[in-house]
């Protein structure tokens, strides 16, 4: 069989089965709060897959299948299920899907920069070149919050703010610490809290 099928890698296949799951929700017209939750769990998989398999001993070519096979479900993960969602809350409009084209582009520029120019650098990572787009797991659960007190009319108005900011900060030169330490407790426990309003109040 091809591909690698050990522990260094079952994190990111855990990742993908939930944003699989999150799109065959949201296909299959369940609440969009449990699609919201898979997006999450597939942030925190994300977030901690990096971690477990550099504890993993793993030739070089484990090392680049693992980082090409980040990238390409973080593309499913982190771009295509957030533009399925929000295209389900009703922002269907042509400049909602020109926005979600542009919102694509940078993602995948910003993941093929990653894999070009920073994880072929020399050492381990300490800064990220633009947003990840891993950070949409949180962002925009956090945001959705907003559709709760706002008019639908403003909140697609903010929202779609906030996808174009995300958009643009992804493909910026500028530069973000990668989390480490206390950073991963605190955004697993950010992603913990969230989960748990979703599934109880929304």
């Amino acid at each position: 069989m091809i591909g690698k099928w050990n522990r260094s890698v079952i994190l990111t296949y855990m990742g993908l089965a939930c944003a699989v799951a999150g799109i065959f929700l949201l296909l299959a017209g369940h609440k969009i709060s449990y699609v919201f939750v898979c997006l999450m769990l597939a942030g925190i998989f994300d977030l901690f897959d990096g971690p477990v398999a550099r504890k993993v001993k793993r030739n070089e070519e484990e090392k680049k299948f693992g980082i090409e096979m980040d990238s390409i479900v973080d593309a499913v993960s982190f771009i295509a299920l957030p533009i399925a969602i929000f295209t389900s809350t009703g922002m269907n409009a042509l400049p909602f899907v020109i926005l979600y084209i542009l919102y694509a582009v940078s993602g995948v520029a910003r993941l093929a920069y990653f894999n070009a120019v920073d994880a072929d650098s020399e050492g381990p990572v300490k800064y990220y070149t633009g947003l990840p787009v891993t950070y949409s797991a949180l962002i925009f659960p956090l945001f959705y919050l907003l559709s709760v007190p706002l008019e639908k009319n403003i909140f697609m108005v903010i929202y779609a703010i906030v996808i174009a900011a995300v958009t643009l900060l992804q493909v910026l030169k500028i530069k973000i610490i990668k989390p480490k330490g206390i950073a991963y407790v605190f955004f697993g426990l950010l992603a913990i809290v969230l989960i748990s309003v979703f599934l109880i109040f929304l």
